[in-house]
């Protein structure tokens, strides 16, 4: 998969067959379109194209608003998109001055004469342009002028997968990861730079890695234990996370703290990617270290449980 980082860079080899959109978390409502972006790129001995923007379209616009959490990273995003076989992505960065573009405008020296779309492959409800001004009757209209046609996914295609953003972002604040993992069709995943902590893990026979994200608008599930894959270097172990304040010794910030099993490795500094499995329980405030140290203990059999029965 080739990756554009702006319009001027863009080079046609082929039928261009693009579609546009912030793609947050490629989930199943997305890989409607995506399928058929696909499927009508090779009917067309074309290319796929993916046209997408960073940052979020959102965090330019609305900077104010600190509610803003994406499902993916740009690298996320990308490397779902090429495991489905999407041939290109032009990843177009979003600022004050491009959000100004009327649809017009980004129709003729986006579309037309920095790409030279063949088709372009559209939700039903889907809206470009400054103030979501251009849509379907826009591209119709125009099609034929600038030589693309427009081929829209119907709302019941899309529907089908009663899938959104929107619903995966939910499901996971409220630490409900089999609705999660359904409507995305894989784990969620977090990374992060491992960071020294404050050791209070190995005081308790159970050392972590804590983690400082690698994208901060990137959301972080509901506070509490999980049972989670680590990848690191390429190699991937089993593990459980902690996502809280540690009420039981008056943590101050937020942590993301992951206890590696069976194994004990130098972590710092290194990056570290964590995909979420199953959730064990709620963050708690436990009277003593004694009694935490005793749920750990439970939390990591469980763990160990988790992965023998798989």
């Amino acid at each position: 998969m080739r990756v554009y980082n702006h319009p001027d860079s863009f080079q046609k080899e082929k039928p261009v067959i693009a579609t546009i959109g912030t793609f947050d978390g490629v989930h199943l409502g997305h890989r409607a379109i995506l399928s058929e972006l696909i499927q009508a790129a090779k009917t067309k001995n074309g290319e796929s194209l993916i046209i997408t923007f960073h940052p979020h379209p959102r965090s330019i616009l609305f900077p104010e608003d600190t509610t803003l959490k994406v499902l993916q990273s740009l690298e996320e995003k990308l490397a779902a998109l090429e495991e489905l076989g999407i041939d290109k992505v032009l990843v177009i960065p979003f600022t004050r001055a491009f959000s100004e573009y009327s649809s017009s405008r980004f129709i003729k020296e986006i579309l037309v004469d920095r790409i030279g779309i063949s088709q372009l492959i559209i939700g039903y409800d889907h809206h470009f342009g400054k103030d979501r001004s251009g849509g379907l009757k826009e591209l119709q209209a125009v099609g034929p002028e600038f030589g693309f046609d427009v081929a829209e996914i119907p709302a019941l295609k899309v529907q089908e997968a009663n899938v959104s953003s929107t619903k995966i972002r939910n499901a996971l604040l409220e630490g409900n990861l089999e609705i999660a993992t359904a409507y995305l069709g894989r784990p969620y995943q977090l990374s992060g730079k491992v960071v020294k902590g404050d050791q209070m893990g190995r005081t308790l026979g159970f050392p972590t890695a804590n983690l400082e994200l690698l994208e901060p608008l990137k959301l972080v599930p509901a506070n509490g234990v999980y049972i989670v894959q680590a990848e690191v270097e390429q190699e991937t172990y089993q593990g459980m996370m902690n996502i809280g304040y540690r009420p039981t010794v008056n943590g101050l910030g937020l942590r993301l703290e992951v206890h590696l099993l069976n194994v004990s490795l130098d972590l710092y500094d290194k990056n570290l990617t964590v995909r979420f499995l199953s959730r064990i329980r709620s963050e708690e405030k436990f009277p003593s270290l004694e009694a935490l140290k005793t749920q750990l203990s439970k939390d990591k059999e469980t763990t160990r449980a988790f992965f023998s029965g798989r």
